[in-house]
């Protein structure tokens, strides 16, 4: 089942990032994701189909 993520959403990532959060808001959708860290700030930009795989799940949208 495909996962519904939307721009704003945060979101929990299978892996944690290095500052110790593992809360991401989604700021850019397209064919890549980009997402910023709720924690320190530093964003990352990913392919869809890697992030839908790596998403755990939606925390609030």
């Amino acid at each position: 089942m495909e996962k519904e993520f939307e721009l704003n959403d945060i979101v929990e990532m299978k892996k944690q990032h290095p500052c110790g959060t593992n809360r991401w808001k989604i700021i850019r959708m397209g064919a890549d994701i980009r997402i910023k860290c709720e924690g320190c700030g530093h964003s990352v930009m990913i392919p869809r189909r890697e992030f839908a795989r790596k998403l755990k799940k939606i925390l609030s949208e």
